[in-house]
């Protein structure tokens, strides 16, 4: 099984709703998402999947969470912008585009992650 992963960055504002404590005020992170695509099958250049592709897909999901409040976002108007909810609607959004996506993993900090995958 091969594995790619991608790395990316955004900047953003959130508040965690009914949240007791600090994190119910809004605040901000750079985050990091780092996706995964797995297969068995590499194509006749031997590449899983174009590095430049995959990027590209990306960059389109998370752009319109860049310097956003994602409280203010469609995605998150029912729910909290939480970690792990970012992590699945962006594995959602890019889940058509990318048939390969094995994950999607959050961090809101050097230390803190969260990650979702079907």
């Amino acid at each position: 099984m091969y594995e790619l992963n991608v790395e990316e960055t955004f900047a953003a504002a959130h508040a965690l709703r009914g949240y007791e404590g600090p994190c119910e005020n809004v605040h901000g992170h750079t985050f990091k998402v780092q996706i995964q695509i797995k297969g068995e099958k590499l194509n006749k250049l031997g590449l899983l999947e174009d590095f430049k592709t995959i990027k590209s897909h990306l960059h389109q999901v998370i752009k319109k969470f860049d310097h956003a409040d994602l409280n203010n976002l469609p995605e998150f108007k029912e729910q909290n912008p939480s970690s792990e909810n970012i992590a699945r609607v962006i594995f959602e959004q890019l889940k058509p585009t990318l048939p390969s996506l094995a994950h999607v993993t959050i961090w809101e900090s050097a230390t803190t992650s969260a990650s979702y995958s079907q």
